[in-house]
């Protein structure tokens, strides 16, 4: 088999659960849920009664009733990320980003100063292990694909390597759920047709395939089944999309409440949108109902922006016409609740894609210098240093200033 296996694909260990056992003693060796309302995160204590991400917050203490619920600390979990990062840095320039808790790594230029890739691999997991205090798992092999694979066959806190000349021997045997592209429904019909494990898929015919999943899905997957994937690791990767949200467990929220909740989410996405030097098109406001029903409501926007004041305005109408109904603002929610509500801006782009347009100069640069003073202010003192008035003393649980109280002189 062509290739050496120098890819890595490392995923930190149940990510947010595991820096709250970090920091916590206490929680060590405990079942741990990240999230009240709705299950953001699960130790893998947790996952062995069968607790999972996205799971409503009361099924999971059924499933497992001596679990330890702790409130998300994004913050934390964002400095984790950004320390882990920094390791990657450590041992090669090329690396790929996914989310705050994986990437994939390119190691062939680093070999004659680590050594193979599995050893890199080891001292990566080591490196990660003490200096910043998480587990990780990593896999490596020759392709991406092939690397995730073995990242999420090793966890928890595993390392596994396929070898070139073994890669058929590793991965045929594997469900096909494994393969990307392939959920429960494609599952299923291919379980229909016969073909339960990647094996099975790469031995069928691609005619046959496309004809049962369409001429593309076909094709791709039969692909990857012979482990033909030939992206490179891509170190100009761009988050196209960036977010955020809040779980609120289960009592309901006025409109009021979830507004105040909305905006500090803004505040917070918009400063990550203008320290990555980008800007967005299209606003979306997510809403989860105390059913766990998804809704959505988005706005494309004339001209891209960073503006805090126009993503807080444009925000503001989507929550509105999420949440009122005929009898006023706010009606809808005494009806369904709301367990979590989430901010998204797509459709980036960098500042000079942005087209010139008519706009009053001075309302312009009076927001924009605005937006500066408060980024650099935070830049200097801190994520407490600032805040807007509405998000004084609102006890949403974002970090901002108390109002201040009066004093003898």
């Amino acid at each position: 088999m062509a290739g050496v296996a120098n890819i890595l694909h490392a995923d930190l260990d149940s990510f947010y659960a595991s820096v709250e056992q970090r920091d916590n003693p206490r929680l060590r060796n405990r079942p741990v849920i990240v999230g009240g309302g709705v299950v953001l995160a699960a130790s893998y204590e947790a996952k062995a009664h069968g607790v999972r991400s996205a799971m409503n917050g009361r099924q999971a203490r059924l499933l497992c009733p001596h679990a330890i619920v702790v409130e998300p600390r994004m913050e934390a979990y964002s400095e984790a990320s950004t320390a882990v990062f920094e390791r990657f840095h450590d041992f090669t320039p090329l690396v790929e980003p996914l989310s705050p808790d994986e990437a994939f790594l390119d190691v062939s230029g680093a070999l004659n100063i680590f050594g193979p890739a599995a050893s890199i691999a080891a001292q990566l997991r080591t490196r990660v292990l003490v200096d910043v205090g998480l587990p990780i798992s990593v896999g490596v092999a020759r392709t991406k694909f092939l690397a995730k694979v073995a990242s999420a066959q090793a966890k928890p806190d595993g390392l596994l390597v396929v070898d070139p000349d073994r890669e058929r021997e590793f991965l045929h045997p594997l469900p096909v759920d494994v393969l990307w592209g392939v959920g429960p429904v494609t599952s299923e019909k291919l379980g229909n047709h016969g073909v339960e494990t990647v094996g099975d898929l790469a031995s069928s015919g691609r005619a046959e395939m496309q004809a049962l999943l369409g001429a593309g899905t076909g094709r791709h997957l039969r692909d990857l089944a012979h482990n033909l994937d030939p992206r490179k690791v891509d170190t100009g990767r761009r988050d196209r999309s960036m977010g955020a949200q809040r779980a609120l467990g289960v009592r309901v929220r006025t409109r009021g409440e979830l507004r105040t909740d909305l905006i500090g989410l803004v505040e917070k996405v918009a400063a990550r949108l203008r320290k990555a030097e980008r800007l967005t098109r299209t606003v979306t406001v997510r809403f989860r109902t105390a059913e766990l029903r998804a809704e959505s409501r988005s706005r494309t926007l004339l001209e891209p922006t960073a503006s805090t004041e126009v993503l807080t305005a444009t925000a503001d109408e989507l929550l509105a016409n999420l949440v009122d109904g005929p009898q006023g603002p706010g009606a809808r929610l005494g009806r369904v609740g709301c367990s979590l509500i989430g901010i998204t801006f797509s459709g980036l782009a960098p500042p000079d894609a942005v087209q010139l347009a008519f706009r009053f100069p001075e309302q312009g640069k009076a927001t924009e210098a605005l937006d500066d003073m408060m980024d650099d202010i935070r830049t200097r003192w801190g994520g407490k240093a600032v805040a807007r008035a509405s998000l004084m003393g609102a006890g949403s649980g974002f970090p901002v200033l108390a109002r201040p109280t009066a004093v003898d002189a």
